[in-house]
């Protein structure tokens, strides 16, 4: 029977074991934690969501729910647990982050074909291999990565939002509602008048943040851009992103001049995080700043916001677009290591590496996606993208390629129905591959 080692147990290298073993392919997960923990992760539970708990929107008209519903056309694992553990959150996929890990877990832990071993990988062996150690690759492993590529690695600072209990929040003053009413009234809004806005922006730009090692310099991806340098980008650019009030007004009440939104974290509702409030203030700043916000002067937070530096590869020079090393066919990587950015993506990423590793171990074609389909479109930017200047991506229609003319409002529909459509045929080698050796 083959056997392939997995490094690391975050979203990628779950989703990758589990279309290994779904073809019969032994697999050695290698996770680090809890023995040896990251900056950022609070448990030794697998695939631990870390920034938030929305996997961002389920619709087939935005690049990162086409993706989702590419995933389930293989019979995602991440997919399916996390639609297992769905929380009300309007159009988009949220879920309880505790009880997703530990299902996720447990699930692992609990199949024939998976050997955990908990450890701290330091070296690439010879034998069929995935590295998904993610964005927070230990110390050691990041040296021995790095002097494989024999190229640097770039890197970001990612910010996680701050989590409150729902509790100490005051309800004369915060109200019920998703954005222009859809779905159910699933956000908690907090909104602000003009004065309340332009003193709670006075105080966000002048506040202290962490600060940095002189020799690290900031570069703040823009998906995950801190709220405070969304900020001092221009005094209402947060009124075109997190405090966004359109579609937010309350019946019989003035249209507030800023909202700011807390999304639901936990399956008894008991925790709501601040959506679109990634940071790194320090933590008194955070308490002082935040509760600022009306409905938050009582404010009690059960996590504060944290900042903390993500690695990834130079993937164009060192990746093909099957994930595959370009030194060698039996090492993959998977997850935001390669420059993939966000849940789903990381997941997304690993559904294919582990496709292609088993087909690798059977002497089979390996697919190579097109960027028709927002699998391979992902595949294709990070192995295709200007090696001097690689930032990582998420899911957009801008990365894939349309193959009919359509205008402008039914194409993101046309980019859902094409993807799935050419999905087809790879979803049906997948399920004939053979199962065991």
């Amino acid at each position: 029977m083959k056997k392939v080692t997995v490094v690391g147990a975050g979203l990628a290298g779950c989703e990758a074991t589990w279309q290994l073993i779904s073809k019969g392919i032994m697999v050695d997960l290698i996770e680090m934690r809890p023995s040896k923990k990251t900056p950022a992760h609070t448990s030794g539970e697998f695939a631990e969501l870390v920034c938030s708990n929305s996997l961002r929107s389920n619709a087939l008209t935005n690049g990162v729910g086409l993706l989702k519903a590419e995933m389930r056309l293989f019979d995602s694992l991440i997919m399916k647990v996390a639609d297992e553990c769905s929380l009300p959150s309007g159009s988009a996929l949220a879920v309880d982050r505790e009880v997703f890990a530990k299902r996720i877990t447990s699930i692992l832990h609990e199949h024939p074909l998976v050997n955990i071993i908990n450890k701290e990988q330091d070296v690439i062996i010879d034998e069929p291999m995935i590295i998904a150690t993610g964005p927070l690759t230990s110390d050691k492993m990041t040296k021995v990565i790095g002097n494989y590529v024999d190229n640097d690695f770039l890197y970001f600072y990612d910010a996680v939002a701050p989590i409150i209990i729902k509790d100490s929040i005051d309800f004369s003053i915060a109200y019920y509602k998703s954005r222009y009413d859809k779905g159910g009234d699933d956000y908690i809004n907090l909104p602000l008048n003009k004065e309340q806005f332009f003193a709670f922006y006075h105080e966000l730009i002048n506040a202290k943040t962490i600060k940095l090692h002189d020799f690290e310099k900031e570069i703040f991806f823009e998906g995950c851009m801190p709220i405070e340098e969304i900020a001092r980008r221009g005094i209402k650019t947060m009124l075109f992103g997190p405090l966004k009030p359109v579609g937010l007004k309350q019946e019989g009440k003035e249209s507030p001049y800023a909202v700011v939104q807390l999304r639901q974290d936990n399956a008894v509702a008991s925790l709501y995080n601040m959506v679109g409030f990634q940071t790194h203030l320090t933590y008194g700043e955070q308490q002082r700043v935040f509760k600022m916000i009306p409905g938050l002067q009582n404010a009690e937070f059960a996590r504060l916001g944290v900042m903390h530096r993500n690695t990834y590869l130079n993937s164009p020079s060192c990746l093909r677009n099957t994930y595959q090393s370009n030194k060698r066919d039996n090492l993959f990587f998977a997850g935001q290591i390669t420059g993939v950015e966000g849940y789903v993506e990381s997941a997304a990423s690993g559904l294919l590496a582990g496709i292609n590793m088993a087909l690798s171990v059977q002497n089979k074609e390996l697919f190579v996606l097109p960027n028709t389909t927002m699998l391979g479109a992902m595949a294709n930017y990070i192995t295709n993208a200007d090696p001097s200047n690689f930032q990582p991506m998420n899911a957009n229609f801008g990365i894939m390629r349309l193959l009919v003319d359509t205008d402008k409002r039914s194409r993101k529909e046309a980019y859902a129905n094409q993807s799935l459509s050419i999905l087809k045929d790879y979803v049906k080698i997948w399920n004939d591959t053979n199962k065991g050796f």
